[in-house]
């Protein structure tokens, strides 16, 4: 359940009005009154058919560059009428210098039709190219597609799907053998002679699993590719999922004239999880070894090779997820050794931070990520496991480890030091010394860097400002811009538009909340049906652990919501107890009790709120989507107070789309994870389930959630409806009949925003 973009210099008038940059930190009081925000731009109406059908306010982002290995280029995929091309630029110059191939040089026996290019990568010495086309998705992440090889020097094609669609297509390091996953086995290809050999043969839908992962880790621990080449290509390191014994969910696809069944593995909270283990493959010697990973473990959330190919690094853990050990595993053997141990009184996050630095450098070790200190950091490690130093400190969060530069001794990476709404890209030495704020303006910044670490793609924007991406060197100097979203910002002339601001509440018991507010234009265009100088609210929420929505940072709703600033309503966000950039204790005070704290401090957010003089308490509002539809599901019952507001409750209305209603029906990993077992927590499960509190609904309520949904299950609204039908609660609710969790394609987005839309008009 969880869940970026491009800008530059514009004019003058746009940068000081609607995208000026007033946030740099969080307000300890609400802004302006609505009617002093000054109107900016023309009076057009923003339409849903231009926001989310025609995208006529999307903003542009820079996708698909590929640095090559040199550094000093990269290659993009693009295409023409005349067929698809990998041209090659140079990074310095943005000059395009050859154009690797094109898709019309790609001849295949027996296939007429052009190769439609979804994906490539190259191999390590870049002389040829694996493609892949015609992908078919399976879950959130995971596609089998058709794969093909091109020999850039002697343009031939080879096909090397013949036997079925495959998965998770990889060159050796040494360019001679692709290894690949089908029918649930692991295969290696090679190139010279065009034969595949079976790594494994025990493969089976919904039984067992090689090189890739079953579905709960795909979706929490956030990988769906489960073999790696070790770095000289002369072993893999992969997974085998034995999933029989977990239980099946099923759902039905109605698309055809009878409907039919899929089934697979889904282990809920309490129930029982594939069996894991970790195998070595010598490639040359076509030996298995076993590794050896003890006998108390639940999860292998994570391998990786180190830099020796006679070693393989694993993190075991726990089925608590409060006890985390990284191992090193001789290849030779799969004998094991305990490197580093992690502990918590509540749960350990899995990262991808794991760094392993140059062997033979100065130093050696690697770099791994803690909020043992009580804050997310850095910690250099040697390979024993000793910890050297701690590289960062301070009551801030990194929030992303973004790589090392051995020939500057540089560790670049993003945090919440500035802010916990802002995310700011630092570089800082290897002894932690000379941090360096890389650049000057405030928002949110992510960056990409090539492979040598000589130049980054940096991407910055802020609430009120599209991002800028410009390409910049190793120490942040700007060579060229990339996209600044000149086209976005000359829309908006013709709007009436206003400006996202930032404030700070405190709550009964003290606690500090961030949020941001966008009230209505003062404009004659804006019709309002309320008292005089006061306005109906709609609050979003997501709230989950560690997940925000108060950020400095472009939104992709941002014209959804200045469409309902234009109709007169104010829109608010609060980050609840809970959320992430402010330390462990914060994040982590939730845990064995979800929804309770979040729901309360939501709660005391409309209470805040409906103090504001411009505010008409009677109509606050609030929806969410997954945890967010979660918690709007539990404001609109829990925070029915009958002392409040008349008896009429403190939310008019709630909006919750796929929603978690019981937390006995989500997944087992991440359920576990901040509310532990079901059989040793049964309060913490119950008393903050959406379906236990249906009785006390007031107000105007709508359910909605995509009939195949893999990851929060149709079930949890079916089940909901039946509990509210049961308590005679009046409510609408609508499917979206073979929907995932996203509700998109065709024409998902527009009925579903154009649904919520009205709801909102018709009931706030």
């Amino acid at each position: 359940m969880k869940k970026a973009l491009i800008l530059s210099l514009f004019l003058l008038f746009v940068t000081t009005a609607i995208f000026s940059q007033k946030q740099n930190s969080a307000r300890t009081t609400p802004a302006k009154t609505p009617e002093s925000v000054a109107a900016m731009h023309g009076g057009k109406e923003l339409t849903l058919e231009d926001i989310y059908q025609k995208n006529f306010f999307a903003a542009k982002r820079i996708q698909g560059i590929r640095s090559m290995k040199n550094g000093e280029h990269y290659t993009t995929l693009g295409g023409s009428q005349s067929g698809q091309y990998i041209v090659k630029y140079e990074y310095k110059t943005g000059n395009a210098v050859d154009t690797i191939f094109k898709s019309s040089w790609m001849k295949v026996k027996n296939k007429e039709s052009a190769i439609e290019i979804e994906g490539y990568e190259f191999s390590d010495d870049e002389t040829k190219v694996l493609v892949s086309s015609e992908s078919e998705q399976i879950y959130r992440h995971s596609t089998k597609e058709d794969y093909y090889i091109y020999d850039i020097k002697s343009k031939a094609t080879t096909f090397i799907s013949g036997s079925g669609k495959q998965m998770y297509g990889q060159f050796s390091p040494d360019g001679n053998k692709i290894g690949f996953v089908r029918d649930n086995n692991l295969f290696v290809y090679d190139v010279a002679t065009d034969k595949e050999a079976k790594v494994t043969a025990d493969g089976k839908i919904n039984n067992i699993i090689n090189g890739a992962t079953d579905w709960v880790y795909e979706e929490e621990f956030a990988f769906d590719k489960a073999w790696f080449w070790s770095s000289d290509g002369s072993k893999i390191a992969y997974y085998r999922f034995d999933e029989s014994s977990v239980k099946e969910f099923s759902m039905n696809k109605y698309s055809t004239l009878y409907p039919t069944e899929y089934k697979f593995k889904y282990p809920k909270a309490g129930e029982e999880n594939s069996k894991v283990q970790i195998f070595i493959y010598d490639v040359k010697t076509e030996k298995k070894v076993a590794v050896d990973l003890g006998a108390e473990y639940e999860y292998v959330p994570r391998i990786k090779w180190t830099n020796n190919s006679n070693t393989l690094s694993l993190q075991r853990m726990n089925r608590l997820q409060n006890k985390l050990e990284l191992l090193f595993a001789d290849a030779a053997t799969g004998k094991t050794r305990v490197v580093l141990t992690e502990t918590s009184d509540t749960y350990i996050d899995i990262t991808n931070d794991l760094t392993f630095l140059p062997e033979g450098g100065d130093p050696e070790g690697f770099i791994w990520t803690s909020d043992r200190d009580g804050y997310n950091h850095l910690y250099l490690h040697d390979m024993n496991g000793t910890l050297t130093y701690q590289i960062t400190k301070g009551s801030w969060d990194v929030v992303d480890f973004l790589g090392y530069n051995d020939k500057a001794k540089l560790f670049y990476y993003t945090s919440t030091e500035n802010s916990a709404i802002e995310k700011n890209l630092f570089s800082i030495t290897l002894e932690g010394t000379n941090r360096n704020k890389m650049h000057p303006l405030a928002g949110s910044e992510d960056a990409a860097f090539n492979t040598t670490y000589s130049y980054f793609i940096h991407t910055q924007s802020s609430a009120n400002r599209p991002p800028t991406i410009v390409l910049r060197t190793a120490q942040g100097a700007e060579v060229r811009t990339l996209e600044d979203n000149t086209t976005l910002l000359r829309r908006t002339n013709d709007y009436t538009l206003t400006t996202k601001e930032f404030f700070t509440f405190k709550t009964a018991d003290g606690t500090a909340l961030n949020g941001w507010m966008m009230k209505p234009a003062a404009s004659p265009t804006v019709t309002v049906k309320t008292k005089e100088k006061q306005y109906p609210v709609l609050m979003f929420v997501y709230g989950g652990p560690g997940s925000n929505t108060v950020k400095n940072v472009w939104d992709r709703d941002y014209f959804w919501y200045q469409m309902l600033c234009q109709k007169g309503y104010i829109i608010v966000s609060v980050d609840n107890r809970g959320t992430g950039g402010r330390g462990a204790k914060f994040k982590k005070c939730t845990y064995k009790q979800l929804g309770k704290l979040e729901t309360e401090d939501q709660i005391e957010a409309a209470k805040y709120l409906s103090t504001l003089p411009y505010v008409d308490k009677s109509r606050i509002g609030i929806w969410g989507w997954s945890y967010g539809g979660y918690m709007s599901a539990l404001c609109i019952t829990k925070g029915a107070d009958p002392a409040y507001n008349n008896g009429a409750g403190i939310f008019k209305m709630a909006m919750a789309v796929a929603p978690v209603t019981n937390w006995r029906y989500y997944d087992n990993i991440y359920t576990e994870r901040y509310m532990a077992l079901p059989k040793d927590n049964a309060s913490g499960y119950d008393d903050n389930s959406p379906i236990n509190h249906v009785n006390k609904l007031k107000g105007k309520f709508l359910l909605v959630h995509g009939t195949a949904d893999d990851n929060v299950h149709f079930q949890n609204s079916v089940e909901m409806v039946s509990e509210l039908v049961k308590a005679n609660k009046q409510f609408d609710f609508f499917a979206y009949p073979d929907k995932a969790h996203g509700i998109s394609g065709g024409n998902g987005t527009l009925h579903l925003r154009t649904m919520l839309t009205n709801f909102i008009l018709e009931n706030l």
